[in-house]
């Protein structure tokens, strides 16, 4: 790599902003994983109570699962594709 090149990685402002971005996501990521812990509890309880899952919980826990996923791939450069609020919510 020569000097130029660096220097235009360094002032391109594509690589900042995603920089921007990947801070944010890093955030959702923190957020998602206590909601992701709090379903975990909660289904939990609920199969304790009732003694089996509750299928909602397993929807809303694969959603979020895949959620974290499309974060994580994001964040390491294996997709330029921004997750959810930028795009649709995974389904199920």
């Amino acid at each position: 790599m020569n000097n130029e090149q660096l220097k235009h990685n360094l002032t391109s402002t594509d690589h900042w902003l995603r920089l921007l971005f990947m801070v944010l996501f890093v955030v959702l990521l923190e957020v998602t994983g206590v909601v992701m812990l709090a379903l975990i509890v909660l289904q939990f309880l609920f199969a304790i109570v009732s003694g089996g899952p509750n299928e909602n919980l397993r929807q809303l826990g694969n959603q979020i699962a895949s959620y974290i996923y499309q974060i994580l791939q994001f964040l390491i450069y294996n997709s330029e594709e921004k997750p959810f609020p930028f795009a649709e919510w995974p389904e199920s």
